[in-house]
């Protein structure tokens, strides 16, 4: 039996016939950068984000950086953040001339610790703490950060918060939605997300005027009105083809995230029948709605070998992510070693993500844990 990880297109025969419309009108309109689409996917995500604005960007890693951008982090400054999460998270911090200040994760959500934030900055020298200007906590394999004692740091040290909620469109923390408790949210829209663009393509929310006029700015290098420059911004332009599918994708994502819940219980269901709790260490549902960009599962052996086991039985797996960014080579002169985040490096080395997609069939997971289980035998 085949099991991909990720399959796209069978989620596409289910709205083609709504895509080839709306791109149709697109063509034939010729207006394919920002416009009506786009302004029409801005006013869904603010709802769907519960924020008061949204702002269509080219991509995730963008959002970020115009986030950035728009809190006036600048060379020289601290942002703490995450080693165990993709790259563009502490990439745009460097972009920006920024230092990022990692800080080790809750080993049971793969999420950064608030804890870990507390002793990073008792542990700064008083000229640290002056360059000190943000946090980003990542929402990981789309279950929220533990938010609140974050927030209360970040109020604390009046620091500005930036949600990577890339993987969590739709994920909760005490029933408050991803990208809306912090001073922006930062969503991607990767194909390879719960919502999926065909192509790149980002969004940044937010609940101030203030930010969102700067954004809007920013995006479009710094201009308002057109060809008067107040701001140095940059192309952070959200194609109109890429919002009018994302748009359409959006009518169906509470759909397709209980189709993964589901697909969450099945797979609980099924390792408890087999026995392997003492091998298989399964994704903990600490937040009130986790929407499972992933389903990641830890194995305290073997984990490299497993992976390979699976390929050859037809079955696709990731790593989220293998390398933590601390030992990343572009980022060596921030001077980090191994084992200054443990937690971090042995989910790199423990964790595989399994298929979680909503078409995936009961037959399909049955294998997969099947396969598991044998290997383990």
């Amino acid at each position: 039996m085949k099991v991909p990880l990720l399959d796209l297109k069978c989620q596409y025969q289910r709205i083609k016939q709504d895509i080839l419309r709306v791109t149709e009108e697109i063509y034939d309109s010729q207006y394919f950068i920002l416009g009506p689409h786009v302004e029409a996917l801005e006013r869904q995500m603010a709802d769907y984000c519960h924020t008061t604005h949204a702002v269509g960007v080219s991509s995730g890693t963008d959002a970020l950086i115009i986030a950035l951008m728009a809190a006036g982090i600048s060379a020289g400054d601290i942002v703490i953040t995450t080693p165990y999460t993709f790259f563009a998270t502490a990439g745009s911090i460097s972009r920006m001339g920024a230092h990022p200040c990692f800080v080790d994760i809750d080993p049971a959500t793969y999420n950064i610790s608030p804890e870990g934030i507390s002793a990073a900055i008792e542990g700064m020298s008083p000229l640290e703490r002056g360059r000190l200007k943000a946090i980003i906590p990542v929402h990981l394999y789309g279950q929220c950060a533990d938010m609140d004692p974050i927030l209360e740091i970040a109020g604390e040290n009046h620091l500005t918060v930036i949600e990577d909620a890339a993987q969590a469109i739709g994920a909760e923390y005490k029933g408050r939605r991803a990208g809306e408790m912090g001073d922006f949210g930062c969503f991607s829209f990767f194909p390879s997300k719960n919502l999926g663009a065909f192509g790149d393509g980002g969004m940044v929310t937010t609940s101030s005027k203030a930010f969102h006029h700067t954004l809007v700015m920013l995006r479009n290098h710094g201009s308002h009105p057109k060809y008067y420059h107040s701001l140095i911004g940059g192309n952070f332009r959200l194609d109109a083809l890429q919002a009018a599918i994302v748009s359409i994708k959006l009518n169906y994502l509470d759909q397709w995230t209980k189709m993964r819940q589901d697909h969450a219980a099945t797979y609980r269901s099924l390792f408890s029948q087999g026995g392997l709790e003492d091998r298989v260490m399964l994704p903990v549902e600490k937040e009130s709605r986790h929407t499972f960009n992933q389903y990641v599962i830890r194995v305290a052996e073997k984990r490299d070998e497993l992976r390979a086991f699976l390929l050859e039985s037809g079955i696709g797996t990731e790593v989220y992510y293998p390398v933590p960014l601390h030992l990343q080579r572009c980022f060596s002169f921030l001077h980090y070693r191994e084992m200054d985040f443990p937690e971090a490096e042995r989910a790199a080395a423990q964790t595989l993500a399994l298929p979680v997609f909503p078409e995936l069939t009961a037959a399909q997971q049955e294998y997969v844990v099947d396969r598991i289980k044998f290997f383990y035998a």
